[in-house]
């Protein structure tokens, strides 16, 4: 009998969370070329609503962009958008703007009247996958959306969508815009994930094995419990050996350093995002005491949990 996979890409999906979202709409005539500094940890969003744009990462790989166009950098890597492969590049930080609203402003690149111009909706945003933010390492450098056109046709009357609000600019689009930016980013992580998650390896053997997935869905649903590597090997139906292998070969850790590093990044959402009092987060954890959870998240997470509340969610300038 075949052991039944649980349902890890809607546990992965609750857990996503694009949050400190800072939103630029960018409007240039070519020449023109905006640079965007790496930034470990958040991801970035574009949208091209009007005109074309040439996509460079600091890897060197090329993307040709078209209005419609949308794609997704979940890690934060360097790239620049450009008119064209031989423009000079600015970075994004150096163009003067102007707030639209409290998460969005505008850029606008010194015009040049005989052009076309082009405009790109921006985002740069914490990234964050809840319990399975391992994952976020394992994607690829540029996530296009137009690869999921075919498979996900929701997507179209979405960006539809963004690229009228992006161009009327009625009363309110901004807002609407970061919405549906939100939305899309979303689809975008779910149809690589649903696709079988490309050509990743490692971690993703996670989502492809039905026996582990059954192991990591039970940590995942109950991370208070102090899992044994046995108790876990009858979860996912093998021998204590064979699922401590194939654990280690597909997480690249143990199960123990798994749920504990599983509790704090939880830890995190619970006490930053969800406002829930640290005394309740550590017995919901499975720690007996305030101070055996605090000692826990300060040799994991570098620093105690008090200062999550301290900690401003406002994204830098990337």
């Amino acid at each position: 009998m075949p052991v039944q996979s649980p349902d890890l890409i809607s546990e992965l999906l609750r857990g996503m969370r694009l949050s400190g979202v800072k939103y630029r709409r960018i409007e240039a005539s070519a020449p023109f070329g905006v640079a965007f500094s790496q930034a470990p940890g958040k991801a970035q969003f574009h949208f091209v609503s009007h005109g074309s744009a040439v996509l460079r990462m600091e890897s060197g790989a090329t993307f040709h962009l078209n209005s419609g166009d949308a794609l997704f950098i979940p890690n934060g890597n360097a790239h620049a958008l450009l008119s064209d492969e031989n423009a000079s590049v600015t970075p994004v930080q150096a163009f003067p703007s102007e707030p639209i609203c409290n998460s969005v402003c505008a850029i606008t690149c010194e015009p040049c009247p005989e052009s076309e111009h082009t405009v790109i909706f921006s985002g740069c945003m914490d990234f964050e996958l809840g319990g399975m933010q391992p994952l976020i390492k394992a994607m690829p450098e540029v996530m296009m959306v137009s690869r999921l056109m075919s498979t996900w046709p929701e997507i179209h009357p979405l960006l539809a969508a963004m690229e009228r609000e992006s161009m009327t600019r009625q009363v309110g689009f901004a807002g609407i815009l970061a919405r549906l930016a939100d939305v899309v980013a979303a689809l975008i992580v779910r149809g690589w994930v649903e696709a079988g998650c490309g050509k990743a390896t490692g971690w993703v053997q996670v989502l492809r094995d039905p026996r582990l997935s059954r192991a990591i869905y039970a940590m995942h649903q109950q991370p208070g419990v102090n899992w044994s590597v046995a108790e876990l090997a009858k979860e996912a139906g093998t021998s204590r050996s064979v699922f401590a292998e194939r654990f280690l070969s597909a997480t690249g850790t143990t199960p123990a350093k798994y749920l504990s590093e599983l509790r704090m990044r939880l830890a995190i959402q619970y006490i930053r995002h969800e406002h829930q009092a640290i005394e309740t987060v550590a017995l919901r954890l499975g720690y007996g005491s305030l101070a055996a959870f605090s000692r826990a998240f300060k040799r994991i997470v570098g620093h105690a949990p008090g200062t999550l509340r301290e900690t401003s969610q406002t994204p830098e300038e990337v």
